[in-house]
């Protein structure tokens, strides 16, 4: 037999809650080849192992010295490309690495293969799928998208997603004066705004929708995504205080529909925009966190003490440190997550945030449960929390005197390895379980109010070289039916809004920073009142 393509395929383990666990399996395969001149080619056909059916996916592709491989018309970013189930690659002689997947919920196959000089085969993949949250009611989305928009539906199928507000206009890129960036041109080529707004989204696939009217809005304060707009927003400058975002912002929400996502818990104008009632949700699991490595600053944020958090997890925990302190004060923000993918180095959906839809399930709906906080976000574990019968962003109430407690249920599926679960209450964590523990029951510690708070479930993987996680959305408890604000979280963005106002206070002309300066006294007066309206320390 002559050598053309020598094959291994290998199959990475998918662990649920019950410890049931994939084998490894490594098989070789010896394939004949033909005539074709300066290296070979080997054709791949996925399939999905129930149905035998073709399948969207995508495969980060290695030669031996490990610099991704490129395959011809296929959509390609970073280190991955997608293509539709069937593809031939054509490649120079050597050896090659891969890994091919379809989100979170299939198990990834993984393998190697040599190309030698005349080498024409093919090879069929199977990919199973060990979890279908959408069948639970779980349905997947990406708030932080930036591809082409000639390539969206494909990137969804291949990733299994359902919802993308994909951004195709902005004020991100360097400019005098006023004006927009569209980037859903041919290989997402920047050029201005030159197509008919896309107003509604787009469906496809029977349940899967994109909508091309997300826009990005930056300024030295943060970068905040907008979406559900029937059309651009004029924005200024992306490299200027004034006028304050503020304005922008107050304008875009007489549509309706409009929703705020602020891509990172960490930028300058976080207490600002939060006091000024401006932030429809935050992203926890954001583009900082990548799928082999870590972005470790805060991108001109507020940095994080890295005594206090060090280390590649480090931003990924100040991150959710800021976030829990906006629990802390009383506030109901749900969590978020995009991959920033077009920008960040991610596949298109690597975070993602799952919502909650009973019965039928629409665009409409996945926002409006969005919004009432029945979410999950997640780049690797998949979390089904019910307390009580109840989905996060519930409220459990109690009188005055009275206590609640609650048992938190759980199904998890994972395909990297976890050690521990967390419950997270009021800021801090109130149950550390190991997972090969919470696996022989499927039960988590009970918890225990006596006084108003909140809880969510967390899970870390254990890999080293990034920060891989997922959480619930918050619970909330109110014991004599009043919120928890805390005096100590308060005081956080209190002084937070005054390092703010110093930078602020540089700005030259005095008429441009007193209306600057507005929002942000709004935003120093009402943390400062939290702080004396403060149930707890």
């Amino acid at each position: 037999m002559k050598k053309g393509v020598r094959t291994i395929f290998r199959q990475g383990p998918a662990v649920k809650y019950s410890c049931d666990c994939l084998k490894i399996v490594l098989t070789p395969f010896f394939l004949a080849g033909l005539a074709l001149a300066g290296g070979g080619q080997l054709e791949v056909t996925v399939v999905d192992r129930d149905s035998g059916k073709p399948i969207p996916c995508r495969m980060h592709l290695k030669n031996a010295a490990g610099k991704p491989r490129k395959a011809k018309r296929a959509p390609f970013w970073h280190d991955h490309f997608v293509f539709d189930g069937k593809i031939t690659l054509k490649l120079p002689k050597g050896n090659y690495f891969f890994e091919i997947e379809r989100g979170p919920e299939f198990v990834t196959r993984s393998g190697r293969f040599t190309i030698n000089d005349f080498a024409d085969d093919s090879k069929e993949v199977d990919l199973r799928r060990f979890v279908d949250m959408s069948a639970h009611g779980w349905w997947s989305g990406d708030l932080d998208v930036r591809r082409p928009a000639n390539q969206i539906e494909l990137l969804m199928l291949a990733d299994a997603l359902h919802v993308v507000p994909l951004v195709t206009w902005g004020n991100d890129r360097p400019k005098k004066g006023p004006g927009l960036i569209c980037r859903n041109g041919p290989e997402g080529a920047s050029h201005k705004l030159n197509l008919v707004p896309f107003s509604a989204p787009v469906r496809f696939d029977n349940n899967r929708y994109y909508h091309l009217m997300a826009g990005s809005f930056s300024r030295p304060g943060g970068t905040l995504l907008l979406f559900n707009l029937p059309k651009p927003l004029e924005l200024d400058a992306a490299d200027q205080e004034y006028p304050s975002p503020v304005k922008h912002l107050i304008a875009a929400r007489e549509h309706t529909g409009i929703w705020i996502d602020l891509t990172g818990p960490f930028w300058w104008d976080l207490p600002m925009l939060v006091a000024n009632d401006q932030i429809d949700s935050i992203e926890i699991a954001h583009g900082h966190l990548c799928r082999e490595s870590v972005i470790d600053n805060e991108a001109g944020g507020k940095p994080r003490d890295k005594m206090l958090y060090p280390g590649k997890w480090g931003g990924a925990r100040w991150s959710q440190e800021i976030y829990f302190r906006l629990l802390e004060c009383g506030l109901r923000i749900p969590p978020a997550a995009g991959s920033g993918s077009g920008q960040a180095p991610n596949p298109l959906g690597y975070n993602r945030i799952y919502v909650h839809v009973e019965n039928q399930f629409s665009y409409e709906k996945w926002w409006e449960n969005f919004r009432a906080g029945r979410v999950t976000i997640t780049n690797g574990p998949l979390l089904r929390p019910l307390v009580h019968g109840q989905l996060p962003g519930h409220v459990f109430r109690a009188d005055e005197g009275e206590t609640l407690d609650l048992e938190v249920g759980l199904t998890l599926s994972t395909r990297q390895p976890i050690s521990y679960l967390e419950i997270v209450k009021n800021g801090q964590v109130e149950h550390s379980i190991r997972f090969d523990e919470y696996a022989k029951t499927g039960k988590l510690p009970k918890l225990h109010f006596d006084q108003s708070g909140w809880f969510l479930v967390r899970a870390t993987t254990d890999l080293k070289k990034t920060y891989r996680f997922a959480m619930t959305g918050p619970y909330y408890v109110e014991i004599g039916y009043q919120p928890r604000i805390s005096k100590r979280a308060a005081r956080f963005f209190l002084a937070w809004v005054y390092e703010r106002a110093r930078q602020l206070a540089k700005i030259a002309d005095p008429q441009h920073r007193r209306a600057v300066m507005q929002p942000h006294r709004k935003a120093r007066d009402f943390w400062q009142a939290l702080v004396e309206k403060a149930s707890a320390e």
